[in-house]
């Protein structure tokens, strides 16, 4: 329990500064399609059988499952034009707290964002979005030393069309492990 507090207060931090910090120069106005009250994806955390890298089987709870290898959700997706991870993914990012305190190997956060806004601006929210998890897996146990950030920005879409199914499906950071 103390755990779900503490990550409560720390998304909840981070969205303050997140919102704070920076102001969106990007293509979209408030209110259009993608804002922050666009619901989730299926299975919260990515589409199951969607061919996005690291979008695996889900277990009976709706999560990726690992059966003491790396876990098979590997894909943190995020509302439009923000970097506060969603309570629902808790679950995915306490298995790869799990994994990763007990086998101490390197992970690799690589943050994404969909096209709308300026190459600069989704360069620094697809970084803020790799700090957010990496932060949230620092109070799970995770030591820092062992985690990287790094951010694509938009360079790097899983899908290219125009629409918001696409650009909910960029709107991510990526888990990887070498």
């Amino acid at each position: 329990m103390k755990k779900l507090a503490r990550l409560f207060i720390l998304c909840t931090l981070a969205g303050i500064l997140a919102t704070t910090g920076c102001s969106s120069k990007g293509k979209i106005k408030d209110g259009e399609a993608g804002a922050a009250g666009t619901p989730p994806l299926s299975g919260e955390s990515g589409i199951g059988g969607s061919g996005m890298p690291g979008a695996g089987g889900l277990d009976a709870g709706g999560r990726g499952g690992y059966a003491g290898g790396i876990p098979s959700e590997r894909v943190i997706y995020f509302d439009f034009d923000r970097s506060e991870i969603r309570p629902t993914t808790q679950g995915i990012l306490e298995q790869h707290a799990g994994y990763l305190s007990a086998n101490r190997v390197p992970l690799r956060l690589e943050g994404h964002a969909d096209e709308r806004g300026s190459r600069e601006y989704n360069l620094a929210l697809g970084e803020r979005r790799a700090e957010a998890v990496k932060q949230v897996l620092i109070i799970m146990g995770v030591p820092d030393s062992l985690i990287t950030t790094l951010s694509y920005g938009e360079e790097r879409p899983v899908d290219r069309g125009q629409n918001e199914t696409a650009w909910q499906l960029n709107r991510r950071v990526e888990l990887i492990y070498p």
